[in-house]
């Protein structure tokens, strides 16, 4: 007997499997299309902004899956302090690029670090 007949579940056009092989490159090329994380920082740079500092993966290591619980809850924080209203620029660190890199910056450009925003 099919039982899934005698159950009153509600109907949906949502696809029952994520098929994400197929799928995300579909939903990244409609954000990217449609500038959508521009429009939502323009729609919130007015407001007060939240600043996640996330630091760098070590480059040395393999990655486990702490880096993967890491990126997750970073992610679900900057989203939340979004929907309640916050500026919210997701800016990864990483650990590749290192102190001389940013000292040859800082001496051809000029630029005085001591005088830049955090978010520059």
């Amino acid at each position: 007997m099919d039982y899934g007949k005698t159950l009153h579940l509600p109907e949906t056009e949502f696809p029952m499997r994520g098929n994400l092989p197929k799928r995300e490159p579909e939903i990244l090329k409609f954000w990217e299309d449609n500038k959508i994380y521009q429009k939502r920082l323009e729609l919130r740079k007015d407001a007060k902004p939240f600043i996640l500092h996330d630091g760098p993966p070590y480059a040395n290591g393999k990655l486990h899956i702490g880096h993967a619980l890491n990126k997750t809850l970073k992610d679900i924080i900057m989203k939340y302090k979004t929907m309640t209203g916050h500026y919210t620029r997701y800016i990864p660190g990483w650990d590749t690029h290192g102190l001389p890199i940013e000292h040859a910056v800082i001496k051809n450009t000029g630029l005085n670090r001591h005088e830049m925003a955090p978010l520059d």
